[in-house]
């Protein structure tokens, strides 16, 4: 079918094009995850896509032309970053710590704060702070658009020419392919591969009543999407969802992380202030740091040695290689 779209070029005309390949097929999704609710008016397509991918791994996206999206955040470690906080342009260095992208399709707010609604919007906030690209999205979408290959890409995906729609929605597309849904875990499920006796034990470990990970890393995705203070620090610099809701009780809260390929995803909390997995647990064996809006679901936790290596063996099967090294997210 033809579609026609208005687009801001000088003549103010109609541009047509080919929407054949507009589908949610254009992204797999596992049987057991459930459907992704895309926005109307950025269906999937194969241009759009490629379109995208080429936009996360340019770093034309930054003043200094030096970051790129990919520069924080790396497929190899699920799109997170291996820094406490990531650097950016001209220097300068980010507040919060780089998080991981898999499954974004399925976030239904964006920060770690929840501050923004959906992942188009969210793509705006790292091109325009300071600290990361510190670019000014008008400027940007002038030295975009004069690239010719970027012009004709533009038109082929979404019938405009290159302007601040087509740069954050081509993004946001290509994100939500990035779904991971291959672990060891999964394929246990599906009776694919067997855990081991260590494994065995973590699982119980996770799901049941001592431990209660499963309270808040629940679902599909291991997170219920919630804010919380974990206790992380007995001070918060960043005072974390209060910063949106400006309510005294959302004090330190945080949007509780998926934990699927969480082996690769350190450092871990808001800042990147917990360098391993084991960290962690040692922070929820003692309870937290006892801060006075720490959510009451952290107690104290006594763990064996033997335990803490079952938990960590068992979080490990939610690692996804295959997802890891899909060659499709690569430059």
């Amino acid at each position: 079918m033809l579609i026609a779209l208005f687009a801001c070029g000088e003549n103010r005309e109609f541009l047509q094009y080919e929407a054949q390949d507009v589908s949610a097929n254009w992204i797999k999704i596992p049987d057991h995850f459930p459907e992704i609710d895309f926005p109307e008016d950025n269906l999937p397509s194969k241009a759009r896509i490629s379109l995208g991918k080429q936009l996360f791994y340019d770093p034309i996206l930054s003043l200094d032309k030096t970051v790129s999206c990919a520069s924080c955040h790396i497929p190899q470690y699920s799109f997170s970053d291996t820094l406490a906080l990531s650097s950016g342009a001209h220097g300068g260095i980010g507040q919060r710590n780089a998080t991981a992208l898999h499954n974004v399709a399925y976030v239904p707010r964006f920060f770690k704060d929840g501050g923004i609604p959906n992942l188009e919007l969210q793509i705006k906030a790292p091109i325009e702070d300071q600290l990361e690209m510190n670019y000014n999205m008008h400027e940007l979408t002038i030295r975009i658009s004069r690239d010719s290959a970027y012009q004709r890409m533009a038109r082929e995906a979404y019938g405009r020419d290159m302007d601040a729609f087509v740069i954050t929605r081509a993004l946001a597309n290509f994100m939500r392919t990035f779904i991971s849904g291959n672990s060891r875990y999964d394929l246990a499920q599906e009776g694919k591969y067997g855990f081991t006796e260590a494994e065995k034990r973590g699982m119980d470990l996770f799901f049941g009543d001592d431990a209660k990970c499963s309270t808040c890393h629940s679902g599909f995705n291991f997170t219920d999407n919630s804010y919380a203070n974990n206790g992380s620090h007995q001070v918060y610099a960043d005072t974390g969802r209060a910063r949106i809701t400006l309510k005294h009780m959302d004090h330190g809260k945080f949007r509780v992380p998926t934990l699927r390929n969480c082996e690769v995803t350190g450092p871990y909390m808001h800042d990147g202030s917990y360098r391993t997995l084991n960290d962690v647990l040692d922070s929820y064996q003692r309870g937290g740091s006892g801060h006075w809006n720490q959510d009451p679901l952290i107690e104290k936790i006594v763990f064996s040695n033997e335990e803490k290596e079952d938990l960590l063996a068992f979080l490990k099967t939610l690692t996804d290689d295959s997802f890891l090294t899909n060659e499709s997210f690569r430059k």
